[in-house]
This record gives C-alpha cells, sequence and structure tokens, in this order.
C-alpha cells in the first residue's frame, strides 16, 4: 500500500472522528429537548430591523402567493397546503425554504396581501418545524433564517396583533439561543462564519443582550480573523465566499453604528481587505472567474456590495494567501489558479484546476473554466470539480487533486479532497511591456511521476497572451503517459481549425476576432459544456493539444488578437 493511500485514509479516519464529535456535542447542547424549552416569561423585543442587501423581485411575491415555491432549479406547486407540509424534492431545495430568504420578495410587493402571506407562513413554520425538523433546524439554515426574520422584522410585525408578536419573539429567541449553544458544532468555514454573524446580528438588534452582545462580537472577530486570508480572501479559496460574508457583515456594521457602538478594528480591516478581492475575481464583463465551486455571478449582489466599497481602488495584481494570480493588460484580463487545495475541512467545493486560467478581454469571456451545475447530480458534481473542466494541463485522464467518492461516507462528512498539490511555486515578472507569472505544481508527482510548469506573458496593451507548458517528467514511470491541455471557450464564442491545421479562428460576439496558435503536440477543437451559465447547462466547444510524454515537453501556444470590435464598452472592473 502506497503511502499516498496510507496519508488519504488516515485523513479520511480523522474527519470522521470530528463529524462523529461534533455530532454528539451538537446532540446534546442543542438536541430536540433543548429546541422545544424557553427559559424566562417574557420575549425581548427588537429594537432595529438590519437591512438586506439582497436584491428583492416583487412579481415573485404572486408565485409565493399561489403556492409555487421555486429553490435551487426545482418548482413545487402545493396546490394550497403549507410549503412545509409538501414533499422536497431536494435537500438544496428544502434548506431555501427553510431559511425564508424569499421574505423579502413579498417585502417588496408593499401590499397587505403579501404582509399577510408572509405572517401566514412563518406561522406555519413555527406550528410544523417550531421545535424539530431534520433540515430546518441544521445551523446554517437557522443561521440565514434568523438574519431573514430579523431583516424582514417590519414586514412581519408591522401592524400585527400581540400574540403573533410575542410566539415570533419567543421563536426567534429559541433560534439565537440554540445557534449560540451550537454554534462550535458548525461545520466549519461559510456555515460558522454565518452562524456567528446572525448571533451578532441577533445580539445587537434585540433589546438586553448585554454580554451576549459583547461575546458574539468577540467571537465573529475571532472567526473573521480565521477565515479571511491577509489579501482579503475566504480561507476555501471560493472566489464568491467574500461577496457571501460581505453581505450579510455590512448590515451588523450598519447595526453598530445605529446603535452608537463601536464597530471592532478586526471587523472593520476584514471589510477592508474583502473589498479588494472582490473586484480582483472579476472579468470585464463583471462576472467572477470559476475557480474551485465558482458558479453563475449574482451581479446585482456584487454590484451592491461594491457600493459600500468607499476606496474603490484598482485591483491587486496577486493574491498570493488565496493562492490566485492576475495579469491585465489594456482591455484584457487573465485569471490564475496558482494555490494548493484548503484544508480538508472546507475542502467540499474546492476544484482540481490547479494553473488553470480564465482570459477574456473587455466584456468577452474567452477562456473559462467550467464552473458548476446548478443541477444536484453527483455526476455533474464529479465532472465539474475534475482537472478536465479546468483550461490546463491533465495527465493521462487524472484529476490534479483526489476527492472522497464514497456515496456512504459523502453522507457524513461530504466530499472532501484527500490529497493535492503539496507544493506550488509562483513567480511574478512584471515591466513596462508585459505582465509574467511563472508558476508550477506536483499534484501529478506521486502518480504519474511529472511536475507541471506554466509560464503566462500577457502584453500591456492586452493584445497577445503567450503561454508555455512545461511537462518535466522525474523517473520512468512518466514515460509514455498522454498529456492533454484544455481551454475551454465561453459558449459566445466560434471557432473555427484554419487550413494551416496549427491555429484556429475564435470570434467574439461583438465581432473582435483572436487567433490561437500552436506547433507543439495536436492541436484539435472538441466539444465542452459550460455549466456556470444563469440559464443552465449550454454547449460550447474547447481547445485541446494533446502528446505522449518522453523526455521534458514544451508546448508553447499563443493567442493574439486580430481584429478590434467597433463601438467598444468599457470595462465592468
Amino acid at each position: 500500500m502506497s503511502l499516498g493511500i496510507v496519508a488519504e485514509r488516515a485523513r479520511i479516519g480523522r474527519l470522521l472522528a470530528q463529524s462523529a464529535f461534533h455530532s454528539a456535542l451538537k446532540w446534546v447542547h442543542g438536541g430536540p429537548l433543548f429546541r422545544m424549552s424557553y427559559f424566562g416569561s417574557s420575549s425581548p423585543r427588537l429594537l432595529i430591523a438590519p437591512q438586506d442587501l439582497r436584491t428583492a423581485d416583487s412579481t415573485n411575491a404572486s408565485d409565493i402567493y399561489s403556492g409555487r415555491f421555486l429553490f435551487a432549479g426545482h418548482l413545487v406547486e402545493t396546490n394550497g397546503l403549507s410549503p412545509f407540509d409538501v414533499p422536497s424534492p431536494s435537500v438544496e431545495w428544502e434548506k431555501a425554504l427553510h431559511g425564508f430568504s424569499w421574505l423579502r420578495h413579498l417585502r417588496a410587493a408593499e401590499t397587505a396581501v403579501a404582509q399577510s402571506n408572509a405572517r401566514a407562513l412563518v406561522e406555519d413554520w413555527i406550528k410544523a418545524c417550531g421545535g424539530h425538523h431534520p433540515v430546518g433546524w441544521q445551523q446554517e439554515v437557522v443561521a440565514r433564517r434568523v438574519l431573514s426574520w430579523m431583516a424582514q422584522s417590519p414586514l412581519l410585525l408591522d401592524g400585527c396583533d400581540a400574540d403573533f408578536y410575542k410566539r415570533f419573539m419567543r421563536s426567534l429567541t429559541r433560534q439565537v439561543r440554540y445557534l449560540r449553544r451550537t454554534v462550535n458544532e458548525s461545520p466549519d468555514g461559510l456555515p460558522r462564519l454565518l452562524a456567528n454573524m446572525a448571533i451578532a446580528s441577533a445580539s445587537v438588534s434585540m433589546e438586553g443582550q448585554g454580554r451576549h452582545t459583547k461575546q458574539a462580537l468577540r467571537r465573529l472577530d475571532s472567526e473573521l480573523q480565521r477565515q479571511i486570508l491577509p489579501d482579503g480572501g475566504h480561507f476555501s479559496r471560493h472566489p464568491g465566499a467574500v461577496v457571501e460574508v460581505l453581505v450579510d457583515l455590512l448590515p451588523i456594521r450598519q447595526a453598530l453604528v445605529m446603535q452608537g457602538q463601536k464597530v471592532s478594528p478586526v471587523m472593520m480591516e476584514s471589510i477592508d481587505r474583502m473589498m479588494p478581492i472582490v473586484r480582483f475575481f472579476r472579468h470585464g464583463d463583471g462576472s467572477f472567474a470559476n475557480f474551485n465551486g465558482m458558479g453563475s455571478t449574482q451581479g446585482d449582489l456584487v454590484a451592491t456590495v461594491l457600493a459600500y466599497d468607499d476606496a474603490r481602488g484598482v485591483p491587486s495584481a496577486s493574491a498570493p494567501y488565496s493562492g490566485y494570480q492576475r495579469l491585465t493588460g489594456g482591455d484584457s484580463i487573465v485569471l490564475m489558479d496558482t494555490g494548493k487545495p484548503p484544508v480538508p475541512q472546507v475542502s467540499h467545493q474546492a476544484h482540481a484546476g490547479c494553473l488553470s486560467i480564465e482570459f477574456s478581454s473587455q466584456r468577452n469571456r474567452i477562456f473559462v473554466n467550467c464552473g458548476v451545475s446548478s443541477q444536484e447530480r453527483l455526476e455533474w458534481r464529479s465532472v465539474a470539480r475534475s482537472t478536465a473542466a479546468h483550461s490546463t494541463v491533465e495527465i493521462d485522464e487524472l484529476s490534479s487533486c483526489r476527492f472522497l467518492s464514497n456515496v456512504k461516507l459523502n453522507g457524513i462528512i461530504g466530499s472532501p479532497v484527500l490529497s493535492g498539490p503539496k507544493n506550488v511555486s509562483v513567480e511574478r515578472q512584471d515591466n513596462e511591456v508585459a505582465d509574467r507569472v511563472v508558476a508550477s505544481h506536483d499534484g501529478y508527482l506521486d502518480r504519474a511521476g511529472v511536475t507541471h510548469e506554466r509560464d503566462l506573458t500577457l502584453s500591456r496593451d492586452g493584445t497577445v497572451l503567450d503561454g508555455i507548458d512545461r511537462i518535466v517528467p522525474h523517473g520512468k514511470i512518466a514515460n509514455g503517459r498522454k498529456y492533454t491541455i484544455r481551454f475551454h471557450l465561453h459558449p459566445k464564442i466560434k471557432c473555427s481549425m484554419l487550413n494551416s491545421g496549427n491555429s484556429i479562428a475564435l470570434q467574439c460576439a461583438d465581432g473582435e476576432a483572436w487567433e490561437f496558435m500552436c506547433e507543439d503536440g495536436k492541436l484539435a477543437l472538441e466539444e465542452s459544456i459550460y455549466l456556470s451559465d444563469v440559464f443552465g447547462h449550454r454547449r460550447t466547444n474547447q481547445i485541446v493539444i494533446t502528446g505522449r510524454i518522453k523526455s521534458e515537453q514544451v508546448v508553447t501556444w499563443m493567442i493574439r488578437r486580430i481584429a478590434v470590435a467597433k463601438g467598444r464598452r468599457k470595462s465592468a472592473n
């Protein structure tokens, strides 16, 4: 048995032990008997309603009133029943239902009918699920519901009768107490940070919290220090995580200011660090690069978050702690994944995309990664995480990371990264002529006996991107293995092989034209699929370079602009 397999089994054992320990604590601290209990004869009052920064659509209110609930790609019609009494099509749909974020759509309708409907649905939940529900009482779902109920409290409480107010506040208080008792048993990463933000928001917004407020803000500061990296990224390496954090953290800062309380330096510094990296991950059309679990971009949410950025600075060239590099020239942007996998506990959305790139010119996405599917089928999740779904080098149809794929264990500890690149080196050589990054990783060393080095140079005017991929063998195990270099194209890019056989013409939707050239290996156009489109999966193409490893393999390629579209629009960055 190889040392790699032994190490992977040890990681699985540790994760299972941690899961069992936290499950036991969660049962002790927040079991059904605890949730059913409520100590105290009076309920605190809500002093303020934290702002909800998420965009609302009043047209959704009529669907909700009609009993049509569309979440996580599933539409459920209740046919007159409570949505909490109908069968759930998926766990993700159920989480969205019990999280109550959709209340904002009812508030946006600004009608008495919508207000009455909102109260009735909250009443339904309290009666049906207020004591226990396997999904509705997961910490992440409770945290989202607490934040949603408080943010939409004007809708729910304005003009309500005393009995509803009492039931609402009693249930809200129970949920906050549950989070306080079980926050340390929350899944690590965003779920735990979300729980801490919900506790802090409730402590600031409800009367009589006193010592709870100080403790909640200290815990939130501690979690921010642990999870937000010095360059502003989240330690899960998910590009969209910082937006999810900011959209809930900014209202807490605002609530503290409204209450006349001091905002801690840790919270202020965390916000100040996260704002620039939001800009870092954006292409010219405003969408985020599809790395490590990033799907379609919620453009309105990103725009709302950036409206709170007073500095409005230029994105930095690198995010070394998060493991990403950004090259810019003229209207062109290259984003590159140059990081190791995150720790197993928060790697459930991480991908095997080391040294993968995305390339855009102005508002045209050209090279992309496939992204993630909105469908919950396990096979699509596996495809999206594989190296083949990324614009990088693949060796012998292997991925640079190995993931836990045991279905039974997935239900207990998820699908973390078990092994991947241990050493990723990065060197930048920017000058007045070009931005250049040289990076390498050893993700294939143990199983295929090779390392991959990628050398990228983007000209200062953004018209030429030069690339060199070096595949360096270490021992006889690498001999004869197949290498595949992929460049997935955005669905809006039209492409065709030129007669020379070593170049491909690329046409953007606005008329801008590029040419991809490579004389090393076998160049071909193949079918691909883009998973992160807002309209679902879309067919597209990929540029593929293949060959066999005999000695050190050097593949040189280039993409250059050959025509510029007229009436070009400004970049979103």
